[in-house]
């Protein structure tokens, strides 16, 4: 998921320079037919407020919906979205529930989290589930509808920001899949006041240790970092400095920066190993984190609600207060 919202002095993807915005209308309306409406408030379940210094996205109504259509719009609102330490199976006991009607939630969680990136661990690990989803499997996606019961009005604030500093969090639940002890990988971008993209999945690659999957992690979000760099580069906001990666693993970071522990690391594979390169290149520039910092943590496994509010408020999830 990208959400890339951006206050440049030269040039304003989304903002108030109606200079720069009439010149595009125009351009536009002369290749293709088209209807001014203004400036963006909806568009496909995602609302927007706009003001001089700042941008907010939400999907209250998109929420309100939702949680109507499942039955849940009376009840009682949860602090987490998970229980902590939560570990569900494919094998769990307990009757199976409507296969149909699990997916169209899953589904319906996965577009919610455009606007809410603090959920994205959770639906990826109920949509592992569904093919024959179980009742813990049901119970589960339920809490999550009554932590949106109480966060309805949550969403991203973009504020007005000179600083374009483009840093990333890696992370990840080493074996935490107890059906086939694959790792999950989490990481996340932040520029200016908010993060501006994010992603949690499984690993491919089986590996045998701790260090290994932080470093395949970090190749992930090195990637992400690598295509990001790109597009700032296009739109005239190019990084001049390396990009930090904050990771919480000195012996991934290890493997990354020095060609000493190649002879280690020959059975990973090779494609990992262009993290080196960029890192000679000044394009990023892995630092330890420590890991009560270490953001991304909240895309890798379920945390107890300090935790989870303090990494929540760290991405940029806030209540809408700002005026219509």
């Amino acid at each position: 998921m990208v959400i890339l919202v951006l206050y440049v002095d030269d040039l304003i993807i989304i903002g108030n320079n109606e200079a720069h915005i009439k010149q595009v209308k125009e351009e536009l309306k002369a290749g293709f037919k088209m209807t001014d409406l203004g400036t963006l408030h909806y568009y496909l379940g995602v609302e927007v407020s706009q003001h001089p210094n700042q941008i907010f996205l939400i999907q209250t109504n998109y929420a309100t919906k939702l949680l109507n259509k499942f039955g849940m719009e009376d009840c009682k609102p949860s602090l987490t979205p998970m229980e902590q330490k939560l570990k569900l199976s494919k094998f769990e006991r307990g009757e199976l529930v409507n296969s149909t009607k699990y997916r169209k939630l899953v589904g319906s969680l996965i577009y919610l989290t455009n606007t809410r990136p603090n959920l994205s661990y959770l639906v990826s690990i109920l949509s592992r589930f569904m093919q024959e989803p179980r009742e813990s499997h049901w119970n589960s996606a339920k809490r999550v509808l009554r932590y949106i019961q109480g966060t309805k009005d949550f969403g991203l604030l973009y504020k007005r920001n000179k600083n374009f500093t483009l840093v990333g969090y890696s992370d990840v639940d080493f074996a935490g899949d107890i059906d086939d002890r694959t790792s999950t990988s989490g990481y996340l971008m932040n520029m200016g006041s908010t993060k501006v993209s994010w992603n949690c999945k499984k690993q491919t690659t089986m590996v045998n240790s701790s260090a290994e999957v932080e470093y395949i992690s970090s190749w992930e979000a090195t990637c992400e970092i690598v295509w990001i760099r790109r597009i700032l580069q296009d739109l005239g906001e190019t990084q001049k400095s390396p990009t930090t990666l904050l990771i919480d693993s000195q012996s991934a970071i290890n493997m990354d920066k020095y060609p000493l522990f190649h002879s280690k690391t020959k059975h990973v594979d090779t494609k990992y190993h262009f993290i080196r390169s960029l890192i000679i290149k000044d394009i990023i520039n892995p630092q330890l984190c420590p890991f009560e910092d270490q953001t991304s943590d909240i895309f890798t496994k379920p945390l107890g609600r300090i935790k989870f509010t303090k990494f929540r408020d760290e991405l940029g999830l806030c209540k809408n207060e700002l005026p219509d």
